[in-house]
């Protein structure tokens, strides 16, 4: 004991590994990374309320932390075509371009398409969110898990054009970031086609787990918008609570899943960790044995 000190912190050495794997430092997997990131935040706007909501008497939520989740949330969807997009610049210059990529994605470029990535979605929702504050309501029921512009507005005391037209001009967004999507992925398809069998296997490769992303992410933003404006009172309440979730629960599970199992860097990396854990503990648990016998 007489060398015991004060402790008022730890050290978490387990992230040593993680983040010094150099093959993974690629403006890909960069961008990837903030996908997983986005979709942290988005999680993080949903389950501490939903799961506080299901351990108290009352599902209560006051006004301002709605209008912050709302905010949170729709960062979050925005953020996830943004990233997505930017996904696909990448593939699209990898493969379309490939002598002029390490130019045009280099670290300051990247870094500037990134930080786009982010201000886009924060000034859309911001603007969006702002003209929804200036609304009176005349209740105070919303009709779903969470906070959900929409359902806010059909509280108003006064009509909402304004608001639906700005609504609309947000999911009308999505147009512009689509169709370059689309683009991209056909001038890829050209390249494929023309190239040899080798190089056409490699390329989509990389391109399949972002598809995968993409039509599970527009299928489930299709789906909220279908179910938040047509007049679903026919339909049960179990059937329109998993249709309002799926946007908060699928991507955020999916993506991590699909990236791990198809792309063989990430594939690599995470089977290397669990085989020096696995040796690690074979190696451990005999000699805490050993000495706790000669004890």
């Amino acid at each position: 004991m007489e060398n015991a000190s004060h402790v008022s912190s730890f050290t978490l050495t387990a992230f040593g590994d993680m983040v010094l794997e150099k093959s993974l430092h690629e403006p890909m997997y960069i961008c990837l990374c903030n996908l997983f990131m986005n979709a942290l935040l988005g999680t993080a706007s949903f389950y501490p309320s939903f799961l506080n909501h299901l351990l108290s008497d009352t599902q209560v939520i006051s006004y301002g932390f709605c209008y912050l989740q709302m905010c949170v949330m729709y960062t979050y969807i925005m953020g996830e075509m943004t990233i997505l997009t930017a996904m696909a610049y990448d593939r699209y210059v990898a493969i379309y371009l490939p002598l002029k990529y390490n130019t045009v994605m280099s670290c300051t470029n990247l870094y500037r398409l990134l930080l786009a990535v982010w201000i886009y979605p924060v000034v859309m929702v911001s603007f969006a969110l702002i003209f929804s504050l200036s609304v009176p309501l005349c209740g105070n029921q919303i009709n779903k898990l969470y906070c959900h512009n929409w359902d806010v507005m059909k509280l108003s005391c006064v009509d909402t054009t304004v608001n639906n037209i700005l609504g609309f001009l947000v999911y009308a967004s999505f147009i512009p970031l689509f169709s370059f999507i689309v683009y991209s992925y056909i001038k890829i398809l050209i390249v494929c086609h023309n190239s040899s069998k080798e190089h056409n296997r490699k390329a989509l490769q990389t391109c399949l787990p972002h598809l995968i992303s993409l039509i599970s992410f527009y299928a489930t933003v299709l789906s909220e918008a279908i179910q938040s404006r047509l007049n679903t009172k026919n339909v049960s309440t179990i059937v329109r609570t998993i249709t309002s979730l799926e946007l908060l629960i699928v991507p955020p599970l999916l993506n991590p899943i699909i990236y791990c199992l198809i792309l063989p860097e990430i594939r690599k990396r995470v089977v290397k960790t669990f085989k020096r854990k696995q040796i690690g503990t074979r190696l451990t648990i005999p000699n805490a044995f050993f000495n706790k016998d000669k004890l």
